[in-house]
């Protein structure tokens, strides 16, 4: 299959292929990056692992916790939403600059410095005064988290063989589901007993301990070059990308099955908390255990692309996550967790393969062209948070269902759109050759 063909690359770039070593080389040339069962890929493995269990446990540390937010400051859903937005769309907006300071000073000392803050920022989210404080630390927050992601695929792509590098980009989004899922079900059960400040307390905690693990265990890279901080140099390279019409419909592609995800899991606490389900708050912190199929789904990513190829795998995405929406309006708790089920799976199994496509597919800019990969990712989630609780403000579950049945079809579309494009593609060449 093309790499043009669905908005996401089923082969490697031809330009990095060129540039992988040769098997044929001299030994001197042997490729020295990271594969399973090499020395230091467990390390490195475990280790982003923590950093996205943390990241994502920072990040929508106040998610299942949005009613309490809402009783304790006297403010509406669509106000408390604005805890997540915040977060998300800070991190939306700084993840460009903080991947061209990692081209700089490197992927692990951006990494490191970013949960530095990040943890520190989260242990004074406990004490805000107002909802305004609140959205404000938590703004802060996300703009530190923004030296994460970016970094962290970048890290991957110069460390890890080509071949072994879905799988460590699908560990890495593991550990974001670990660190959603975890978050989650520990500030429920928390809250619950001593309220939402100790709750987000007790995840500032559990951050900083993976923090500290993340630095003690990542290997020193090896691989990496530094680049230029000229602005005209980040300006060309951000316009290379963005001409890039591949890049752009995996950005789209990210984008889309955040806003699902984002609407459905901002919201699904008030919905659980109304009738007929009234459940209290510990039991729906634990409804997040079903980010444990996010973990497996992302973790192999790898092997359905070898099955199904990257088109196939995107199309299954979708086909998953729009299952889910649909199961979900249904009054029927069971029939409600089978839905969060499938669209975790599948949303988590769409940016596993979105996410590992735009580091295949950028030869050169690898940090700016996963940044910008991960704005667009955040700004869905941003827009999925405010426009999920919106519609759910306006016409209940059904309008959050609708919204993210939209967003679906937005991937689907691209996605067809680029195997037009591919077939298009491939009849122009021979017509060249002549």
């Amino acid at each position: 299959m093309p790499s043009a063909s669905t908005g996401a690359s089923t082969t490697v770039d031809a330009a990095t292929a060129a540039s992988a070593p040769s098997v044929t080389s001299a030994p001197s040339s042997v490729d020295s990056r990271m594969a399973p069962g090499g020395p230091g890929y467990r390390r490195m493995s475990f280790a982003l692992f923590l950093a996205g269990v943390a990241t994502f446990a920072l990040l929508y540390s106040t998610q299942a916790l949005l009613p309490l937010v809402s009783t304790d400051f006297g403010v509406t859903a669509s106000e408390a939403s604005w805890t997540v937005s915040a977060a998300t769309g800070a991190l939306a907006l700084f993840v460009l600059p903080m991947s061209a300071l990692s081209e700089r000073f490197g992927r692990r000392t951006l990494m490191t410095a970013s949960l530095a803050v990040a943890v520190t920022v989260g242990l004074l989210v406990p004490f805000a005064p107002s909802i305004g404080a609140l959205v404000v630390l938590r703004a802060v927050q996300g703009a530190a988290l923004a030296g994460l992601p970016a970094s962290a695929t970048a890290y991957l792509a110069e460390e890890v063989r080509p071949k072994a590098l879905i799988t460590a980009i699908g560990l890495f989004v593991a550990g974001n589901s670990v660190g959603g899922m975890s978050g989650r079900v520990i500030t429920g059960w928390v809250a619950q007993e001593w309220g939402w400040r100790v709750a987000v307390g007790a995840i500032g905690i559990i951050a900083v301990a993976c923090a500290v693990a993340f630095r003690l265990l990542l290997p020193a890279p090896s691989h990496f070059t530094p680049g230029s901080l000229r602005p005209r140099v980040l300006a060309r390279t951000v316009r290379d990308h963005l001409a890039n019409p591949l890049l752009c419909r995996l950005y789209a592609i990210g984008a889309l099955f955040m806003m699902v995800f984002g609407g459905v899991y901002t919201v699904i606490g008030y919905r659980l908390t109304d009738a007929p389900f009234s459940l209290p708050q510990g039991i729906i912190g634990s409804i997040f255990l079903v980010y444990l199929v996010g973990t497996v789904s992302a973790s192999t990513a790898g092997r359905l692309v070898g099955r199904l190829g990257r088109r196939g795998s995107l199309y299954l995405a979708g086909g998953t996550t729009t299952s889910g929406l649909l199961l979900s309006l249904a009054d029927s708790l069971p029939l409600v967790l089978l839905g969060l089920v499938l669209i975790t799976a599948g949303f988590f199994a769409g940016h596993a393969v979105a996410s590992s496509s735009v580091s295949h597919t950028a030869v050169r800019g690898r940090a700016q062209a996963s940044a910008l990969y991960q704005s667009a990712y955040y700004v869905g989630s941003s827009a999925g948070s405010t426009l999920g609780a919106v519609a759910f403000h306006a016409g209940g579950w059904a309008g959050t269902v609708t919204l993210g049945l939209l967003a679906v079809l937005g991937v689907v579309t691209i996605t067809v759109f680029g195997s037009h494009a591919a077939r298009v593609q491939s009849r122009r060449k021979p017509a060249l050759a002549h």
